[in-house]
């Protein structure tokens, strides 16, 4: 029995692995058409349209699989193997993007999850039910509150008498879904009201 050697040994290794390469190749080939034709796909998800997209939960942009019946109800959501910031994992929040999904469907007739709320709720100040209001109203009331709440709580000079103007009373917490231009047009709306606690939620 001849001895071997490293290089040798290092040869034979390389020579194995691209030999195996080959022999496998035909069988990923159909693995993969399977997957692509939904023949080797798990019931849940057997004869569903597949589409890629990017969950809006946080900062992170995790790729997501999202699968689709024929009505365009979305009934599966996994996580993006190939995606280089998930790598196919994917967390509770992104994992119930069902739950707040809503879709339309082939007769363009609108549909929802039943448990999602679709109108605005305001609950009285001691009251013990939700009414229903228009959104002319919600906004009407927002912007009215706001500047209560500054013309309040606004600080033109400290107590040192330097010029601060500024209030304490109001802070935001961003959502990861705004788009760079929607952040930059509302830091501008609440730096100009004066506000400093101006945070966000992404877990970066």
């Amino acid at each position: 029995m001849r001895k071997m050697n490293r290089r040798d040994f290092l040869k034979n290794i390389s020579l194995g692995t691209a030999g195996l390469t080959l022999v496998a190749t035909p069988a990923l080939a159909g693995e993969s058409q399977g997957k692509i034709t939904g023949e080797k796909l798990p019931g849940k998800i057997r004869k569903v349209k597949e589409t890629y997209s990017i969950c809006c939960f946080c900062g992170c942009g995790c790729g997501l699989l999202l699968y689709s019946n024929e009505e365009d109800r979305l009934v599966f959501c996994e996580g993006y193997p190939d995606h280089p910031v998930n790598a196919g994992t994917i967390c509770p929040k992104g994992n119930g993007i069902i739950e707040g999904n809503t879709v339309i469907n082939k007769k363009r007739n609108r549909e929802s999850n039943r448990r999602r709320v679709t109108k605005p709720l305001y609950r009285a100040p001691g009251s013990s039910k939700w009414e229903e209001k228009s959104w002319d109203w919600v906004m009407a009331e927002i912007a009215q509150r706001v500047k209560k709440t500054r013309d309040e709580s606004f600080v033109e000079k400290d107590e040192h008498g330097v010029t601060v103007n500024r209030t304490t009373a109001m802070a935001h917490v961003g959502a990861a879904a705004l788009d760079n231009e929607e952040i930059y047009l509302l830091h501008k709306m609440y730096r100009a009201l004066g506000m400093l606690n101006i945070e966000h939620c992404a877990r970066l």
